[in-house]
């Protein structure tokens, strides 16, 4: 069985709409926020996503 330990499961939120459109679980013990270039079916183009505080 896996252990659960530092992942943790965080929410990005599209930059241009505030959309909040994907979750991925990373390790918390990363100091650095999440910033991805994803998909926003809102604003129907690619845009940075960051994750939310």
């Amino acid at each position: 069985m896996a252990k659960a330990g530092n992942r943790q499961d965080r929410t990005l939120v599209c930059n241009e709409c505030k959309e909040e459109n994907y979750r991925e679980s990373r390790n918390v013990k990363n100091s650095e926020r999440l910033e991805k270039n994803k998909y926003c079916s809102r604003c129907r183009k690619h845009t940075v996503h960051k994750e939310k505080k």
